[in-house]
């Protein structure tokens, strides 16, 4: 079974609202790229993945007009993919949700939120990812109230073969600045919204201590907008957010999730590191790339021997082979897929 995560830039503003794509020559909200030349590449690279199932961040809007399902179906049924059916979970207010596209022969999901809900005073236990998690940001002994913008979708997935488990897809908030006027607001907001995350990733590692102890095989997947050695905030913190969802090394090997190219990462600054993201800055004239996009299993399922890949179009040389799958890798989205090949 293939599973995949793979964040599509600006997805919604490829649909209308009754959630036709938009297949003309207007500006798509990719820079240089028109709704056409992205539908089109997104149309390829998903035919390439092939994948049973597809966590998609920033999957189109769900609101009182708009609905992410349909989008996502008409899609795969215009684009002629065996992944046909989607979920989602709680909706948000970004137009960035997060969904899950698979293949209803394979598997079949049910969205199962854990927790308790909270009123506005929030909770410290693992409350339902649309509440309220209480947490000490500063250390000045008044916690602070955490929200997810986006909250994480819980799955409880059946595969056509009887097998369960569970999958949370996953979009952690970004650290950037944005809104920043000067260097000195720059900073506060970097240290307040790198605080805002860990307690996010924090909230979401208390969740998988919940399936460890429980038994439960477990993947959690997507874009954490973090990774160790990411940022010079990591030092002032002491660890990336990535790997507190982990576990660390500090961890019992058996309550650690597993994923080999944050492994790679937490070798050392001086190893070769993998990329999933790739960004243009303007203003240097080049491109940032970043590790920022997971595929995070449980022990149980790390000894079913699987394979991950980013399919990246310089660093796969499969994807750098084909010109036309090479192109649209670039031209879909500043992300690229991370898939998992598991017997399941």
């Amino acid at each position: 079974m293939r599973i995949a995560t793979y964040n599509v830039e600006w997805f919604n503003t490829l649909f209308d609202d009754a959630g036709g794509l938009i297949d003309d020559d207007s500006w798509s909200s990719r820079h240089d790229v028109t709704k056409a030349q992205q539908t089109e590449a997104l149309g390829i690279v998903f035919t390439a993945l092939d994948a049973d199932a597809v966590m998609i961040i920033e999957a189109p809007d769900h609101n009182g007009r708009r609905a992410t399902v349909p989008a996502l179906e008409n899609f795969a049924q215009t684009m002629g993919l065996r992944a046909n059916r989607a979920i989602i979970g709680f909706e948000n207010h970004t137009q960035q949700e997060i969904a899950l596209l698979y293949d209803p022969t394979k598997l079949t999901p049910r969205h199962d939120p854990l927790g308790h809900e909270t009123g506005k005073k929030g909770a410290r236990d693992a409350p339902r990812f649309d509440s309220v998690f209480r947490w000490d940001l500063d250390v000045d002994a008044a916690p602070d109230l955490i929200r997810f913008s986006k909250p994480p979708l819980e799955l409880e997935v059946e595969t056509a073969a009887g097998n369960r488990l569970r999958m949370i897809g996953v979009h952690a908030k970004s650290k950037a600045p944005h809104g920043a006027r000067n260097d000195a607001e720059a900073t506060r907001l970097s240290i307040q919204n790198r605080r805002k995350q860990l307690a996010q990733c924090i909230w979401l590692r208390q969740r998988v201590e919940h399936h460890l102890d429980a038994g439960d095989p477990l993947i959690v997947l997507g874009d954490f907008n973090d990774g160790p050695g990411l940022d010079e905030y990591e030092k002032l913190f002491g660890r990336s957010g990535v790997e507190i969802v982990l576990g660390g090394e500090q961890a019992d090997p058996a309550r650690r999730l597993f994923d080999p190219h944050a492994h790679q990462a937490l070798l050392g600054r001086i190893a070769a590191q993998p990329v999933t993201a790739r960004f243009y800055l303007a203003h240097k004239k080049r491109y940032l790339s970043a590790l920022l996009d997971y595929v995070m299993v449980s022990e149980d399922l790390r000894a079913k021997r699987p394979v991950w890949r980013i399919w990246h179009p310089f660093d796969d040389v499969a994807c750098y082979q084909v010109p036309e799958l090479r192109e649209a890798l670039l031209t879909a989205s500043d992300h690229f897929p991370v898939t998992l090949d598991i017997e399941l």
